[in-house]
């Protein structure tokens, strides 16, 4: 058997997985999506020990500080370790313009497993090792600090724990009820096909940020912030469901006169056991990647509701909370790394949909 013989056989005899496989990883960009969800996932599960602080520590003596600069080099150019310089705070007497100065006379050496503001990782465990920083009093901010000295850095790793756990929650919530109510009004029709698609009708007819102001007022203000995260995950899910329910919908009314429902039915399996044992399962490639092409849109639902001051609120977390920070104009020209977070919005977008387009792809692994 020849080289290309093997390699044919190889392909023919490959499992659906391993076809999907295949071709999804010619995908470069999807590739790089996926490295990229699965660092910000790792980020978001050890954001307390990778990030130097807490989100609440506060350096009332660097306030609007800007990114610290890492060296190898010191003035007289020496060559040391990465290491950054202490910040002088300035404050002109006339227009009260902030400002910094460089400290120069003494290095501050950057360090790995350093020991810092205490946490609870998970809210299980006690520690206070941190992946970097630098020895006190010295401090090391990589995006700079907001108006109340807190370390930007340190609030964006925090953030994007929020911002994406509330992407996958919600896109579960809205996995099942969509699965379930889109099944049902598919296979069975009916008078329940046309109460459930009224029912989706008049939910998108909502307009979307009345409603959102409405919901906003309508939680009481002494809530939790872990309430609130759950109360907006929710809605997010209970909002979202129609378009995957439509998705489903179609599919099933397409796929319940095919012989192997009717064998299954004239079997005896219920209603249940055919849409989720025997229907859903023979689309759900197609289902994956609407999934993977919503978690984006509900993390950007998140972002626009929090910065508008609808959504999640202090002192939670997220990137569109961090993003609340850069509404002045002045503000941002004076202080741009407070647009940071914004960057971190991208990024994930970005890469889901690079993912989505890559399992798109990919669901046909028998095509050129």
């Amino acid at each position: 058997m020849t080289l290309d013989q093997g390699k044919e056989a190889k392909y023919l005899n490959a499992s659906t997985r391993q076809l999907v496989w295949w071709r999804y990883q010619k995908h470069t960009l999807a590739m790089i999506g996926l490295w990229l969800i699965g660092g910000l996932y790792v980020t978001a599960l050890f954001c307390e020990f990778l990030a130097p602080y807490s989100t609440e520590t506060r350096f009332y003596d660097a306030i609007y500080a800007p990114p610290s600069t890492i060296r190898i080099f010191d003035q007289q150019g020496r060559l040391h370790r990465p290491f950054v310089y202490g910040l002088t705070l300035r404050i002109d007497r006339e227009s009260h313009q902030i400002s910094y100065e460089e400290d120069t006379t003494e290095p501050r050496p950057i360090r790995v497993f350093v020991r810092g503001d205490p946490y609870a990782f998970w809210g299980m465990w006690s520690a206070n090792i941190h992946l970097f920083g630098v020895e006190a009093p010295a401090k090391i901010f990589l995006f700079g600090t907001d108006r109340m000295g807190r370390d930007m850095f340190s609030r964006c790793v925090y953030g994007c724990r929020i911002s994406l756990s509330i992407g996958m929650f919600g896109v579960f919530l809205s996995l099942v009820l969509g699965l379930v109510l889109g099944g049902v009004s598919g296979y069975l029709g009916g008078w329940a096909d046309g109460l459930i698609q009224r029912i989706i009708e008049v939910i998108r007819c909502f307009p979307s940020i009345p409603l959102w102001m409405g919901l906003s007022a309508a939680m009481p203000q002494h809530w939790p912030p872990l309430k609130v995260y759950f109360v907006i995950t929710i809605i997010l899910s209970f909002v979202g469901w129609t378009d995957l329910a439509r998705v489903v919908r179609g599919k099933l009314i397409a796929l319940r006169g095919e012989e192997f429902v009717l064998a299954a039915r004239f079997a005896g399996a219920g209603h249940a056991r055919i849409i989720f044992r025997h229907l859903i399962p023979s689309f759900t490639s197609h289902i994956i990647v609407t999934v993977t092409l919503a978690i984006p849109g509900m993390i950007l639902a998140e972002t626009a509701l929090s910065f508008l001051g609808i959504g999640l609120r202090p002192p939670v977390t997220s990137l569109g909370v961090l993003l609340k920070e850069a509404q002045n104009v002045t503000t941002i020209a004076l202080y741009p790394w407070l647009l940071i977070p914004v960057a971190f919005v991208i990024m994930i977008v970005l890469s889901f949909n690079f993912v989505g387009d890559g399992l798109r792809d990919a669901v046909d692994p028998y095509s050129r």
